[in-house]
């Protein structure tokens, strides 16, 4: 990022929606953690908070419930990334600040201008002083995360117009491990009556509890870009969230007339482990009781395929209630032992039947690798159907620390650089059983050189539960 005009961005609302007196201002913030002390649960430290961002007498208390969490991770915690909506200056994406510190009356606070440089690698990340100068709904969170954690580095992000996957993956991209931590800034519904601002608050909820950002109105969050952003990634990670509580300014410090609204929120990742022992668990179930459909639909889709040259259409009314849930499957051809065509879906996106004669129907006619299956093929091919669990994005230091994690025939593996993105499943451990030469080969199918590695390598991994036709 270019130098700083100034290297400090000073505090813009002190003395406005906090005190702007140093020991007025710590009394305060001290005095809304105690009384929130019943929240701290060791056991339970976010990985996220949603939380406002108004004067201190109308949202401290709501902040302090979501600040609190963070308690027992104080001296873990080292990083935190902060994302704000723009209310003073329209942004287009998110905005960068290239200043060295951010200031309150409780000191400076300095910034990790490395993991920003990272950031910029994104079409719609920028830098925009004038986007921080005046603006209040990341600077209200400073004095908290002053008196909350020990040490720690600060990148702030305004949050203007942009798609809720964009946002996630600038999120994505700055994950890390437990010594990072995101606080998303939002206040709710803005000067409606008391009555009307409960019942958008409650809908606004409800969207956030559902991991749902297309639910969210434009006038049921100022926040709604960066939460979006926010809640996409959670629903990608398979990540929990509870509601800490909800109210509004006529609740507080002000009139019922005219009020804002306000909730705060944590998000916590899943067991890794867990998550995919229950995945195995309940996928090996489902072939067990409906391995046999799965490949007739596979088997279908290719016969319907090689007559009209379409994949089998599937009727929900008329397949098994399960098979019309959300699923993500690959299906593989070979024969004589070699592969003679794998497509498939990386996410679940649609009905599992209707991805199974999607994917049977492209493997046999689609893959750009082998000319489309001829009917004189059919006796010798042999058919499998593998089921994906979600993925699990991958933290890593460094590419030896990234091997060390992987796990020989269990893991597939998704990687991505460069605008270069190739995919593995577990059974490709079969031929290549170590992790060196299997990322290799992935990185090879990727179209990047074999020794390939940079600070914008990503990962994935899944699960996959196969079966295949006698």
């Amino acid at each position: 990022m270019a130098p700083a005009s100034t290297q400090i961005r000073e505090a813009a609302v002190a003395g406005q929606f906090y005190p702007g007196v140093t020991d007025e201002l710590d009394a305060v913030v001290r005095g809304l953690l105690a009384g929130a002390v019943d929240a701290i649960d060791a056991a339970n430290v976010p990985k996220a908070i949603i939380a406002p961002h108004a004067g201190y007498v109308y949202s401290g208390a709501l902040a302090a419930q979501a600040y609190a969490r963070l308690t027992p991770a104080a001296e873990i915690i080292t990083r935190v990334v902060l994302l704000g909506p723009c209310h003073r200056v329209a942004v287009r994406g998110l905005a960068l600040s290239s200043a060295e510190a951010f200031r309150t009356p409780l000191g400076d606070i300095p910034l990790d201008r490395r993991s920003g440089e990272k950031i910029l690698a994104f079409p719609h990340v920028q830098v925009s002083d004038a986007a921080h100068e005046a603006e209040h709904s990341l600077e209200v969170h400073l004095p908290f995360l002053q008196r909350v954690l020990t040490d720690f580095s600060l990148l702030p992000l305004v949050v203007g117009e942009a798609a809720p996957e964009q946002v996630a993956d600038v999120i994505e991209a700055l994950w890390g491990g437990p010594e990072t931590v995101f606080v998303i800034s939002t206040d709710l519904s803005h000067f409606l009556d008391y009555d009307g601002a409960r019942r958008i608050d409650a809908q606004t909820c409800h969207a956030i509890e559902a991991l749902d950002p297309s639910a969210i109105t434009p006038n049921g969050a100022c926040g709604r870009f960066p939460v979006g952003g926010m809640l996409t990634a959670a629903k990608r990670r398979g990540m929990s969230i509870t509601t800490l509580g909800l109210c509004n300014s006529g609740d507080t410090a002000g009139p019922k007339d005219r009020v804002v609204g306000y909730g705060a929120w944590m998000l916590q990742e899943a067991d890794a482990g867990e998550a995919q022992n229950d995945f195995g668990a309940a996928t090996r179930a489902l072939l067990e009781r409906h391995g046999g459909e799965i490949l007739e639909l596979a088997e279908r889709s290719i016969l319907h395929g090689l007559e009209h040259g379409a994949p089998l259409p599937i009727t929900d009314g008329e397949q098994n209630a399960e098979l019309i849930e959300n699923g993500a499957c690959f299906v593989t051809l070979k024969r004589g032992g070699q592969l003679r065509g794998c497509i498939g879906s990386v996410q679940a996106h649609r009905p599992l039947a209707t991805d199974v004669a999607e994917n049977a129907f492209r493997a046999a006619f689609k893959d750009p690798r082998f000319p489309a299956l001829r009917i004189d093929e059919l006796e010798g091919i042999e058919l499998s159907v593998s089921v994906l669990s979600p993925q699990t994005p991958m933290a890593f230091s460094d590419e030896a620390d990234f091997l060390g994690q992987l796990t020989p025939g269990v893991d597939g593996l998704i990687i991505e650089d460069a605008g270069h993105r190739a995919l593995f499943l577990p059974s490709v451990w079969a031929q290549l059983p170590t992790p060196e030469t299997f990322v290799e080969h992935l990185k090879l199918k990727a179209g990047l050189a074999r020794d390939h590695w940079s600070d914008g390598f990503r990962a994935w991994r899944f699960t996959a539960e196969e079966i295949a036709a006698d």
